[in-house]
């Protein structure tokens, strides 16, 4: 089950993020300090980023410099790859609200076979290994 928690600064659910749904080494997501986290995510620009320290909602969409090149680019590589835009999920979480937008998610990351949370990073469900739609 998704939690709000889960829901990093960028409009990344990290609760379908592959690190955090993987048996060994599981990183508890952006917004947690994990030793487990990769490498990359430990040195994410967005989520040490000074300007949105300084926002009230500790979201991208509420930066002066929103959508600034970083997240841009975040967006277009998993638009391109992953069907999935974090620039939509931001302004949904504006537009909507964060409990609005964690209930989406519990709804459609959500594997029609088994009933176990879709991984953003692959195409089959991660327990019963069925190919799941995009």
């Amino acid at each position: 089950m998704i939690r709000k928690t889960l829901i990093a600064p960028c409009g990344m659910n990290c609760g379908i993020c592959l690190a955090f749904l993987r048996d060994k080494n599981t990183c508890k997501g952006c917004r947690e300090f994990d030793v487990n986290k990769p490498e990359y995510c430990k040195k994410c620009i967005i989520i040490h980023c000074e300007l949105l320290q300084k926002t009230s909602s500790k979201f991208c969409y509420d930066c002066e410099k929103y959508p600034c090149k970083r997240l841009r680019d975040l967006d277009k590589r998993y638009r391109g790859k992953y069907h999935m835009s974090m620039i939509d999920n931001l302004e949904f979480i504006r537009d909507q609200g964060l409990d609005a937008f964690v209930d989406l998610e519990n709804r459609r990351r959500i594997c029609p076979h088994c009933g176990a949370t879709l991984c953003i990073h692959r195409d089959y469900c991660l327990n019963c290994k069925e190919t799941r739609r995009a």
